[in-house]
């Protein structure tokens, strides 16, 4: 919002200076963020008068002037067609940076076919008071030379900006900054003057609201034997001052009562209605020739101005081109509405249309403000253009947005620590026109019809400690017995941070994308199950991700291969984030996926091996171990998930239901979908299904057990069926003797004719620590037995002889 001090003094009687003014409106909330003085910006302009010209001996458009300037007569070469001896105009001595065109005149005399030019004629564009750039400025009234060109073209008055907060629409007119500033002792508010207009004529012209929700009231008048001729140069002023460009009579007035009363108002050309006017509801299929040259298609949510013809504006937005005024208006009738401010939110947002009238209604227009806005342009159309007013037509009622509540005035000692009298509180209630009526231990607050943010006391109470000086709030240390305790973080949120630490030690990367994605996406990782309608996103950031994500493999996977695209080699990454099985509480899940794209490099020995299934399998296990997670009480089975290799992949089991993660090689064929090439291998690990660690008994930590006696090894070679994972070897070998056997490992997977179809060799060394003493030959017999017979019953295998 723009405005400017002397247009801000129309409204307020006070004494301040500029800085006294912006104090106070950054102390009542209102956050300046620029001020302009145009003063500065055309301080080297000048008054000059045309004493003569002629025509450029070598140039037929050229005029060589001869100009009187505050520094002499200079000579100037013109190319305007309009120049002409006596006309007074604005002069840019040599040197001079012209803000219209951004760029500076040479220091010394230009020569210009030939002829030598001390300076330039500007035109409005060239001191940017303007956009017309064919001629120069001609002063219509004779000005001393020499007067500053801001002065002589009313740009001198000092435009200050600041932001309006969305709960404030009061702001966006004048007189609300007038009232607040008023109120926070910048001044006194002056009465407002609004001249009703006296006639013994109805209006003719008829409304009818067919949709009383979307439209509550339109107020109108019909104005005949109007000059639509320029408006005067004080409302020009005003709205140059705010960047608006003045139009004509009717236009401008209509802008200016929308910036001086935050109240828009819509002009028609009379002679082009045809019948009565109506607000309703549109219809799909229907057209809106607005006043942008564009055409909109209506939809059944908006809100349209209608005649007979069908539709001639947009309510709240824009207004139509079909019964648009033009300098050939004589008869216009004037409209002031009230509009629904969420329809007129989805219009414009519907449409893209950002206009005045649209900001101002989507956050809020005083609906008891039609007639006095219908008045104040009656009164300055007939001032400066004349023409005869009929009485204002209403149709509708003002809806009734603001409702009574209860104010305690003990809620702003409570609430702020401040000690404010009630006398001072209703001073501040006074001069905000808030309406209050005084009880025992509470007041009942009527708020004016452009608050619509004042629904409780609190919002009292923001306003009285506003305008008292949010620099007076006392300062209160907290007292040393409520300190605040430590930070508390959840076992989950724990583990997220174990688990980052641990992958981005590894070489891991971590990236953030979105839970959205499309739905044929979420497809591929549901397999054949179909979607869970519950997941799909029924309002869409953008098309394409319209459903909520299963699995984070897929948006990984999309990543790694731009990293490839720009030249990376391999790409290490990871995310630690939600996933959704259904739209239930337990069916959202924390998942932890990393994933690698497998490179041969480059080496002096040779090539480094490459990233694969058992390189994710490390990485997975050596999270799980971070976690507290011995690899031990997992199962290893074959993968379960749609979109890992069913043969360079697996699943990470805790029992027979629960699944805790899967690893390996991505499915090749979502990697085609994905626009991926070449392998991907990587894991997804759902934190939730990890059980919880066993708490400690105290907080000390066990005693350290040393064991200094020598590891002893043995090796065993068991023939198993094919079908049985080396990884139940392995936890029956641990499960035989708990006590001695520390470790065992696979050396050797041997297959040959001679082991016997569908049978496999499978080579295990098991450490074997002794505990207290050495053990002895009877001891490791006995350990080695166990071991046998763990693995015979339990896989059904056979030692290798």
């Amino acid at each position: 919002m723009k405005f400017t001090l002397d247009w801000l003094k129309e409204h307020l009687d006070t004494e301040w200076n500029l800085n006294e003014i912006v104090d106070c409106m950054m102390k009542a909330g209102l956050e300046v963020g620029k001020i302009d003085d145009p003063a500065k910006d055309l301080s080297a302009f000048t008054v000059a008068k045309v004493i003569d010209y002629e025509k450029h001996p070598d140039a037929d458009r050229l005029n060589v002037c001869s100009v009187e300037t505050v520094a002499g007569i200079k000579q100037i070469i013109c190319g305007a067609p309009n120049v002409k001896k006596g006309m007074f105009g604005i002069y840019a001595p040599l040197g001079t940076y012209i803000p219209g065109l951004e760029f500076t005149l040479d220091k010394k005399p230009r020569k210009i076919r030939g002829v030598e030019s001390h300076g330039m004629l500007c035109s409005s564009k060239e001191v940017k008071s303007g956009t017309d750039h064919d001629g120069i400025i001609e002063l219509e009234q004779a000005t001393e030379i020499g007067t500053p060109a801001a002065k002589a073209l009313g740009l001198d008055d000092i435009t200050i900006e600041f932001e309006v907060t969305p709960n404030r629409p009061d702001w966006l007119g004048v007189r609300g900054i007038a009232r607040d500033l008023a109120a926070a002792g910048a001044g006194t508010l002056k009465p407002s003057k609004i001249d009703i207009p006296i006639s013994d004529q109805n209006c003719p012209v008829a409304i009818d609201l067919k949709s009383p929700k979307a439209c509550s009231i339109f107020a109108g008048a019909l104005i005949t034997g109007v000059r639509n001729c320029a408006s005067p140069d004080w409302i020009q002023s005003r709205l140059k001052s705010v960047g608006l460009i003045p139009r004509s009579l009717l236009v401008d007035v209509t802008n200016f009562v929308s910036l001086d009363r935050a109240r828009p108002l819509h002009a028609y050309d009379a002679d082009l209605l045809s019948g009565s006017i109506s607000a309703r509801l549109g219809k799909n299929g229907e057209k809106c020739h607005a006043l942008d040259g564009k055409v909109y298609d209506v939809t059944s949510d908006m809100c349209v101005i209608c005649d007979d013809t069908g539709v001639i504006g947009l309510g709240g937005v824009m207004g139509g081109e079909s019964t648009a005024v033009s300098d050939d208006t004589t008869n216009v009738f004037i409209e002031s509405a009230w509009f629904d401010t969420f329809r007129t939110a989805r219009t414009g947002r519907t449409t893209g249309i950002q206009s005045d009238a649209k900001v101002r209604f989507e956050r809020g227009v005083d609906p008891n403000s039609c007639q006095d806005g219908v008045s104040i342009a009656i009164s300055l159309i007939q001032k400066y253009g004349g023409g005869k007013s009929t009485q204002i037509r209403v149709a509708g009622e003002p809806p009734q947005l603001n409702e009574k509540f209860e104010f305690f005035p003990s809620d702003v000692q409570r609430l702020t620590g401040l000690e404010v009298s009630l006398e001072d509180m209703e001073n501040y209630l006074h001069k905000l026109e808030i309406g209050y009526e005084k009880q025992i231990d509470k007041w009942i607050i009527e708020p004016p019809g452009w608050r619509f943010d004042l629904t409780q006391s609190a919002d009292i109470v923001e306003e009285i400690a506003r305008l008292t000086g949010y620099d007076r709030l006392p300062e209160t240390s907290l007292p040393q017995d409520k300190a605040i305790s430590t930070c508390k973080v959840t076992s989950l949120q724990d583990r997220v941070r174990t688990a980052r630490r641990v992958l981005a030690a590894r070489g891991f990367v971590e990236a953030v994308t979105w839970s959205f994605v499309s739905k044929s996406e979420a497809q591929l990782f549901a397999g054949e199950n179909p979607i869970e309608p519950s997941l799909l996103i029924a309002n869409p950031v953008a098309s394409d991700l319209d459903c909520m994500r299963s699995s984070i493999v897929g948006n990984l996977c999309r990543a790694v291969q731009r990293a490839i695209n720009h030249g990376e080699s391999q790409v290490r990454l990871f995310e630690s984030g939600p996933i959704f099985l259904t739209d239930t509480p337990d069916g959202q899940k924390s998942a932890l996926t990393a994933i690698c794209n497998p490179v041969s490099e480059r080496n002096w020995q040779g090539e480094r091996p490459n990233y694969d299934t058992y390189a994710s399998k490390a990485d997975l296990f050596s999270v799980l171990d971070a976690l507290g997670q011995p690899p031990s009480r997992f199962q290893i089975v074959e993968t379960e998930a749609p979109f890992f290799h069913p043969a360079q992949a697996g699943t990470l089991k805790l029992g027979p239901k629960v699944t805790v993660a899967h690893f390996g090689a991505i499915h090749p064929r979502i990697l085609k979908k994905l626009g991926g090439e070449g392998a991907i291998f990587g894991f997804e690990l759902i934190l939730n299904a990890l059980p919880s660690p066993r708490a400690r008994s105290g907080k000390t930590r066990p005693i350290l057990s040393r064991v200094l006696l020598t590891e002893i090894k043995r090796d065993f070679a068991f023939v198993v069926n094919e079908e049985i994972p080396v990884g139940d070897i392995i936890r029956l070998v641990l499960g035989s003797e708990k006590k001695f056997i520390s470790k065992a490992r696979v050396f050797d997977v041997y297959r040959d004719a001679r082991i016997g179809e569908g049978s496999k060799s499978v080579a295990i060394e098991v450490t074997i620590q002794p505990q207290g003493e050495n053990l002895k030959d009877e001891d490791i017999e006995r350990i080695s037995q166990l071991i046998i017979q763990s693995v015979s019953k339990g896989a059904g295998a056979v030692l290798r002889k």
